[in-house]
């Protein structure tokens, strides 16, 4: 609003007594969107922090407080038809326009529809013969979602639900947490609802977690115990060979 306070230090500071010798101006403008009733601009000036005059219907409007010095400066203002018109376009057009263009950019980030990803997991041990199941759900927008652990189709009591926390993508999180007794671990699953998913609910089995792990374990055990074994048969039947087909005992 630089073209506006130029011309107003110009009308303010001859006179201007010692006393007001710094003199602070402020000046804000914008407007308001009112759906269906269009947008309302206005465009305000503060001079030693009291209200000094203002832009309406097309013309600026002396402050009550403002004086004679305020007076001066709308008549001023007002004699420049070419700078009205201009303030009145930014004010009724332009700033109109780039507020909806923010509303339909915001709109479209915000209404934005992710997909959560899940996964289980076991968390520190609650006590002897007891599991802490953890359900992890992470990654989706918006922020509202529904994750419940789930004993056949009835919702489980024991449920506990974190805090739904931000992501640095913008995205959530959310863990649920049960504690059960190890023994009791069958017909588990965890269910999550979102509105990306469209009506598809993520459904998790506690056993075929449990199954996977138990089938990771086989595959890195069993490498193992067959090296071993065949290292020791070697070394059991202890044999030199020599090219091309003569093998000795060794001594």
């Amino acid at each position: 609003m630089l073209f506006l306070q130029l011309p107003l230090l110009a009308v303010l500071l001859p006179g201007v007594d010692n006393k007001d010798d710094p003199f602070e101006l402020q000046v804000v403008g914008g407007c308001d969107l009112h759906f269906g009733k269009g947008s309302v601009g206005y465009m305000r000036v503060a001079y030693q922090g009291s209200d000094f005059l203002s832009f309406q219907s097309n013309s600026w409007l002396p402050s009550p407080n403002g004086g004679s010095k305020a007076q001066h400066v709308c008549r001023l203002f007002n004699s420049d038809q070419i700078t009205l018109e201009k303030i009145h376009r930014l004010l009724s057009d332009t700033c109109q326009r780039f507020l909806l263009g923010l509303l339909d950019a915001g709109k479209s980030y915000l209404q934005r529809q992710v997909k959560p990803e899940a996964w289980l997991s076991t968390g520190r041990n609650p006590g002897p013969g007891r599991l802490m199941l953890i359900c992890h759900t992470s990654g989706f927008h918006p922020k509202s979602i529904w994750v419940m652990w789930m004993r056949g189709e009835q919702e489980h009591p024991g449920t506990q639900r974190s805090d739904i926390l931000p992501n640095a993508d913008g995205t959530w999180y959310l863990r649920a947490s049960l504690d059960v007794q190890a023994t009791e671990t069958s017909d588990l699953s965890c269910r999550v609802r979102h509105s990306s998913l469209e009506g598809q609910d993520i459904i998790l089995y506690w056993e075929h977690h449990s199954s996977m792990g138990f089938i990771f374990l086989i595959f890195l055990i069993l490498p193992l115990v067959l090296l071993t074994g065949l290292a020791f048969w070697l070394r059991k039947r202890g044999t030199h060979c020599e090219f091309p087909r003569t093998c000795l005992p060794l001594e």
